[in-house]
């Protein structure tokens, strides 16, 4: 009598892994939870490297601009003094160089990209273990992560947009909608920026993630998921506006 080999899960490829994400996350987080093993690295490497395709490209055309005199005027200029619209031309002009059209973008999307992800997957856990959730900190680590992933396929197409008009994105996501420059303006600008349909996409494939990882009802891991994402959106708004504030008041001045 011969005893049946024990069962183990089969390996699938990083590309196979990606595309069952996006298009059968049900299956494909189930699977992950089976593996039990931090499988993270896969999806924030292709988020990251899409980041800076993006950044390298935004940056390029931004040099173009800059070359034919074109500058990015703030909405207020008409009302600027000649000595202060001054200061803001010779600013943007030095602001034109390698360092701060590729270096500086390029560290801030990255250090934004990997302590988001860290700080959503650890609040994740957080708020699904007190919901009753039984997943394991890499399994939030591993939810987020590949959960993120309908951010690539945007950095993807701002890229094609942007080398097919041959100008950057100005206005990204519903953040156009938004015309004012009070501050409350300003950070609902920045949440808008931020929402479309991949957002969307990506707080449907938190919630899968969540549910098949910990165990957690329907109710709950919407309840989960959306909670935490709509806290990071929020936090990463104000994060935002405040670096505009910075940024605007260091080039006028």
């Amino acid at each position: 009598m011969t005893e049946s080999p024990t069962s183990q899960p089969q390996s699938v490829s990083p590309i196979k892994r990606i595309f069952d994400v996006l298009f059968r996350p049900g299956r494909a987080f189930a699977s992950l939870a089976e593996l039990n093993t931090a499988s993270w690295r896969t999806p924030l490497l292709v988020l990251s490297l899409t980041v800076l395709v993006r950044i390298i490209v935004a940056g390029y055309l931004q040099a173009q601009a800059a070359a034919m005199g074109e500058v990015q005027l703030p909405p207020d200029w008409q009302w600027w003094t000649p000595e202060m619209q001054q200061n803001y031309m010779q600013a943007a002009q030095a602001t034109q160089g390698p360092t701060f059209v590729y270096i500086i973008p390029a560290v801030g999307a990255l250090s934004s990209l990997w302590m988001g992800w860290a700080i959503v997957s650890g609040l994740l856990h957080l708020v699904s273990t007190l919901l009753g959730g039984r997943g394991t900190m890499t399994t939030a680590l591993n939810v987020v992560g590949w959960g993120s992933l309908p951010f690539a396929l945007r950095d993807i197409l701002r890229v094609v947009y942007m080398l097919v008009v041959q100008h950057t994105i100005t206005s990204q996501g519903l953040s156009g909608f938004v015309t004012g420059t009070e501050g409350s303006d300003v950070f609902f600008a920045q949440v808008l920026s931020n929402s479309d349909i991949f957002l969307l996409w990506h707080v449907i494939l938190v919630i899968v993630g969540v549910r098949v990882s910990d165990s957690l009802s329907r109710s709950k891991a919407i309840a989960v998921a959306v909670g935490v994402l709509l806290t990071a959106l929020a936090a990463q708004a104000g994060l935002g506006m405040l670096a505009s504030k910075i940024g605007g008041m260091i080039i006028s001045q």
